[in-house]
Parts: C-alpha cells; sequence; structure tokens
C-alpha cells in the first residue's frame, strides 16, 4: 500500500476537502441562472455530500457563448501545437499533483474503491491527457498528388465548440477521455459531468484553468440529464457532441442533432459483452482471476463488464468452482474509502434496486444462483449488492441478454467453436469482448469472427491509451475514444486546391 493511501492520509484529505459546487463558466465558479440545486450523496451511507448547481438551458447558452468566444478569439484554437501541448502537460502534472484528493472526491461520490481510483482511475486520466498533449506537435497535415501545375493541402482544423456529456462510472477518466483530444485539436468544451457525479469533474476543471487554460476554453455545466444534457444536443451552436451513456439514451442525441443543427455526434455506449473461455486452456486460476474482474470490475458499473461467460461444458465446472473459491477468499464488498476493498457501493438507490430486480427475476424464472445474490450491509445505509453468479444460463435468458450494470455474470455452456462464437455475437451490443484459448489456429480465427470494438486475448483488458475504444452495432456511433484516432473525429478536414500559373 502506498504511503499516501494509507487511513490517516485519507482522513487528512476528507478533512480539507473543499466541495467545488458550482457551474464553472468563463474560467470562474458561478451559480446556476436559477438559482436551483440538486443534492449529491455518498453512496455507501446515503448521506448528503453537497448540493450541486442544477444548470439549465440558460447556462449551457451561457456556457456556449463563453466556450465560441474564446475559439473565435483564437486564445487557445490560435496556439501553436507545441503551445497547447505546454500547457496540457502542466495540466497532467496537477491532476497527478492532486491525485489523493480527486480519487477521494470519487470514493465519496461514485462510491468507488479509493484504491483504484488513487491508482488507476486519477494516474490513467492524468496519463490521458499527457499521451494526447505529446501528440499534438508531432501530428503531419498532407499534400495530395496532385498534377505539377496544382498544390493542393489536405489539413485538420479545430471543429468549434464540443459539447460532452460524461457518465457516473469513471467520472474523471472519462472527462481525460473527451478533454484529451478535444483540447489538444484546438476546441473549446462545454462539458456536463453527471449529476451523480460532478465533483472530481469540477475541481478538473479548476486545475486545466490553473495550467493555464484560458477562461471560456473549458465550461462545466452541472446538471440533470433531461434538462442540461438535453440543452447540450439541441444548441445550435455546438459543432459536436460526444455522449458516453445509456444506447437509450445515445439514441436521443442523433435525434437533437437532427432536430437542430445537425452537429457531428460521437457516441459510446452499453454493452453485454462475452468472455469465451476454449476447452485447451490449462490455468483455469488466471482464466477465473481475469473472468471475475472483467465482471465485478467497478462494481460491474462497466459498459465493456464481461457479463456472459461462454464457457466450453469440459471445463466450466472446475472454471466455476475457481471462481467462487477466489471471490470468497480474495474479494472484499466494503468501505469504499478502505484501500483493502475491491467492492464499493452501486451508485445510487434506485439503480441498486434495478440490478436486485433483474437478480430477483432470474431466481424467478428457476436460473441456477451459485453464489451472492442480495444486498449488502444494509444497516450501513449504503447500496452495496453482493457479487451474483448464475450458472447453466439458457441463452434467451433475460440476464443473459440485457445489459444490468452491476455485479452479475451468467454462466452459458456451450460445445462448439461455432456455437460459441454464434452466442458471443447473439446480442444487439458489440463494444468488447475476452477470448481465452492456447491454440494460436483458434485465436486469429474467433477473434475475427466476434463482433466487437475491442477483443482481448488471454486477458481482460480494453488496451490502452495507444488503441482506440468504442464499439459495434449499438454500442457505438460515429468515432472512437482513446488513441490517435480520437483527435480525427474533433477535426474538420479542409481541402485547399492552389491552381500553379
Amino acid at each position: 500500500m502506498s504511503d499516501n493511501l494509507a487511513p490517516n492520509a485519507i482522513a487528512r484529505q476528507i478533512e480539507q476537502l473543499e466541495y467545488r459546487n458550482l457551474a464553472f463558466i468563463d474560467g470562474r465558479f458561478v451559480p446556476a441562472s436559477s438559482g436551483d440545486t440538486f443534492d449529491t450523496l455518498n453512496p455507501a451511507t446515503g448521506e448528503l455530500l453537497t448540493r450541486v448547481a442544477a444548470c439549465d438551458g440558460a447556462d449551457v447558452d451561457f456556457a456556449v457563448q463563453a466556450a465560441r468566444r474564446a475559439f473565435e478569439a483564437g486564445v487557445w484554437s490560435g496556439l501553436a501545437p507545441a503551445e497547447r501541448k505546454a500547457i496540457m502537460q502542466r495540466f497532467a502534472d496537477l491532476i497527478e499533483a492532486n491525485c489523493l484528493e480527486l480519487a477521494v472526491l470519487e470514493a465519496l461520490e461514485a462510491g468507488k474503491p479509493i484504491g483504484e481510483c488513487f491508482n488507476v482511475d486519477i494516474p490513467d486520466t492524468a496519463n490521458t491527457i499527457r499521451w494526447h498533449a505529446e501528440a499534438a506537435d508531432k501530428l503531419y497535415d498532407a499534400v495530395s498528388p496532385t498534377a505539377k501545375d496544382v498544390v493542393a493541402t489536405i489539413s485538420r482544423e479545430p471543429i468549434g465548440v464540443v459539447g460532452a456529456v460524461l457518465p457516473w462510472n469513471f467520472p474523471a477518466m472519462m472527462a481525460g477521455w473527451k478533454l484529451g483530444p478535444a483540447l489538444i485539436t484546438g476546441n473549446s468544451v462545454v462539458l456536463k459531468p453527471a449529476e451523480l457525479t460532478s465533483l472530481s469533474t469540477l475541481r478538473l476543471a479548476e486545475l486545466a484553468h490553473e495550467a493555464g487554460i484560458p477562461a471560456g476554453v473549458l465550461n462545466v455545466v452541472p446538471g440533470l440529464g433531461h434538462v442540461a444534457g438535453k440543452a447540450i444536443g439541441l444548441h445550435p451552436d455546438i459543432d459536436l457532441a460526444a455522449f458516453t451513456g445509456s444506447t437509450e439514451v445515445g439514441r436521443r442525441f442523433l435525434e437533437y442533432s437532427a432536430a437542430s443543427n445537425l452537429k457531428r455526434v460521437v457516441l459510446e455506449c452499453g454493452g453485454k459483452n462475452p468472455q469465451v473461455v476454449m476447452p485447451d486452456v490449462s490455468d483455469l486460476k488466471t482464466v477465473a482471476s481475469n473472468v471475475l474482474a472483467a465482471a465485478f470490475w467497478n462494481m460491474g458499473e462497466n459498459c465493456s463488464a464481461g457479463s456472459r461467460l461462454i464457457v466450453h461444458r469440459s471445463v466450466k465446472d472446475a472454471l466455476v468452482d475457481e471462481m467462487q473459491r477466489q471471490l470468497e477468499e480474495e474479494w472484499v464488498t466494503g468501505d469504499p474509502l478502505d484501500p483493502n476493498v475491491q467492492l464499493g457501493a452501486l451508485i445510487e438507490k434506485d439503480h441498486m434496486d434495478k440490478v436486485l430486480a433483474h437478480i430477483e427475476r432470474a431466481k424467478a424464472d428457476g436460473l441456477k444462483l451459485i453464489t451472492g445474490g442480495s444486498r449488502l450491509r444494509e444497516e450501513s445505509g449504503g447500496y452495496f449488492v453482493a457479487p451474483t453468479i448464475f450458472d447453466d444460463v439458457p441463452k434467451d435468458a433475460a440476464v443473459a441478454r440485457e445489459e444490468i450494470f452491476g455485479p452479475v455474470l451468467a454462466v452459458i455452456p456451450f460445445d462448439t467453436e461455432e456455437e460459441a462464437i454464434a452466442i458471443a455475437n447473439d446480442t444487439c451490443y458489440g463494444l468488447a469482448a475476452s477470448l481465452w484459448s492456447e491454440d494460436l489456429n483458434t485465436v486469429h480465427r474467433m477473434a475475427a469472427a466476434i463482433r466487437a470494438g475491442t477483443v482481448s486475448v488471454n486477458c481482460f483488458s480494453e488496451g490502452d491509451i495507444t488503441t482506440p475504444f468504442g464499439g459495434y452495432k449499438q454500442s457505438g456511433f460515429g468515432g472512437r475514444d482513446k488513441s490517435i484516432y480520437a483527435h480525427d473525429q474533433y477535426c474538420e478536414l479542409k481541402t485547399t486546391w492552389i491552381q500553379l500559373s
């Protein structure tokens, strides 16, 4: 355990916390124009943390005007890429310097285990900002192969004002995934965090301003999705809306675009992701460890969660036994502020009730429950659900088809490779998949056949910052997060055709 993550360091940080609970517009914190606020709670206790400014369409318009002024003035868009790079690197440095504060904010507001926030989420946010910054002065535009009496250049220009709407499951990390490429390419941004998790994002905006990002370039408008999020989707002066969240809400952003200015839309949506285990695997201990991480990391509140374990019948029972052993011995559900906890609280009571309803429906359908299946730590007032596994699940059962977004794993046996591929692809989603096999031919054949944006082999992984992240089918639309490819979606391509005399 890091000295900075000792319980006394966490306690000191909590005592020193100052909640940024106002909107951040044009370089300063301001209340919502209406004066309205909403409550943000600690999901581990159900207690109030603070009240946050509830922005509406007027506040979004105020932020968009500030973003447009900054963009047109060129205070950011007009800088040389190397100048933006230096400021963004300072931003990344400040994120790292305030890692414990940001981690505590996320553990308190999102119910996430402090160890993951401190060791993974916040460092990944800083790394994302730094990686995109480093790419800024290393990307070249192009010259077309034209006739000798013509010079044609193909250049990338910032699209303008970007509206970004974030999910609640990885607040700072998802902000980094949007802000890294959007800002470094010269855009101004109006960002709406999820109403359940606004605090770390507001602190990030303050750090960005401290790093030197000019006023108006990054604005944060906390508020309800159907109010502030909708206002972003419909705003006629936003050039691109980038959304991460459910497929249901993602569809609305396409409607908002059609009803307004045909703004570009980039969606990263849901998933019902398969983990396929072939009969030739020999190290079931490692497979079990990865399967559990895929299913239960972040309490299963993860769009790439491997919530369907599609396993060959010959190794299923042994693998399930090993998974049960590891769950009992190595996975602890408890206070998110305890560095030894792997599973924290679900985000809110309504979501917990939804997850428990899925579990009760599966029980009522006669599915075989082998572990979990109930609420935990009810006396704490928090929203804890035991990691839950159903065995021998029919492929068409609701628990095997619907995105539950909680710690629920459906184990589905198969007999042939063709059957495994068919089950893996039998979903409206196509975000991620994992494949386990020790045969290279099998790996290449099946990885090519599985319809998903990321296929990890002999591990559970979303890749790293160098690899694009997004999905097929109803898991995504219009682009990808991460990697150099993410820069393209925040840019317009311009051809300049010069006729030489």
